[in-house]
């Protein structure tokens, strides 16, 4: 075979294998709404998975075909509901927006340590090396793991090394649910008023010694709430979120450390 021949049986094949995937391509695409990339650009664009859905392109595919409501999307708030919602001449929807809150207020200035940690600046690493260095296994390691994590500039440490979010920048995105190796955000309605800041398991006055805000499990919590409100569980108070939290503060006042906290808004 000639070189002339060789190439123009590849050009030929080329050609061919072309018009094959042209015809294929037709054939096979899949019809996608042009709406989406419409809908994608009206969102935030953080990608922050906050809605539930892997990106804001997946949340819009979401939208656009019925199953989510825009009012999904809590870091575009109210405003960027209502804007996808008047596009797509469908109801933006209402939603309860979610923060991030801590489960421990066990901060320097009323938790002791166990031993002094030395290693990366991170909370994870701590963990493992005997659980951190603090008297409390339970409590927060005070390394800012979860500022450091947050997109949105929601954490800051306090001067007692416990971080503090900014409800009214936090978008329960959820990164610091994920990195906190103690397990001690959780993502909760901002208007939940009754909340625990504790996550110890231990029982009995003993374990003041660790942590002068710690629960202590004595049960009065449980005992001053509305019938079926609060059960101990674990040493802990579990909240039940399906009954009415109104007029409930009863159910602090005689917590003898602060762990079961009323949150004003």
């Amino acid at each position: 075979m000639s070189a002339f021949t060789a190439i123009a049986f590849i050009a030929g094949l080329s050609i061919t294998l072309a018009v094959i995937l042209a015809v294929a391509n037709a054939r096979l695409k899949v019809y996608e709404d042009p709406r989406i990339d419409r809908v994608t650009d009206m969102l935030p664009g953080a990608n922050c998975g906050a809605c539930g859905l892997p990106g804001c392109r997946a949340f819009a595919e979401q939208v656009v075909g019925g199953a989510v409501q825009p009012s999904g999307c809590p870091v575009g708030g109210v405003d960027t509901a209502n804007y996808i919602a008047s596009y797509l001449g469908i109801d933006p929807g209402s939603a309860v927006r979610r923060v991030a809150r801590l489960h421990c207020a066990g901060g320097t200035d009323v938790a002791t340590t166990a031993g002094i940690y030395k290693g990366a600046e991170s909370c994870r690493a701590a963990a493992t090396v005997a659980g951190g260095g603090k008297a409390c296994p339970y409590g927060c390691l005070g390394l800012g793991d979860c500022e450091v994590v947050c997109t949105f500039d929601a954490i800051h440490m306090s001067l007692t090394l416990l971080p503090v979010v900014d409800e009214d920048k936090c978008t329960a995105c959820g990164d610091c649910v994920e990195i906190c190796p103690k397990g001690l955000f959780e993502l909760v309605p901002v208007n939940r008023q009754l909340f625990v800041r504790c996550k110890s398991l231990l029982e009995g006055d003993g374990i003041l010694e660790n942590c002068q805000v710690a629960c202590t499990a004595c049960g009065r919590c449980a005992a001053d709430a509305p019938e079926g409100l609060i059960v101990m569980k674990n040493n802990l108070p579990v909240i039940n979120d399906e009954m009415a939290h109104n007029e409930t503060e009863i159910a602090t006042l005689r917590c003898p450390t602060g762990a079961i906290v009323w949150l004003n808004h």
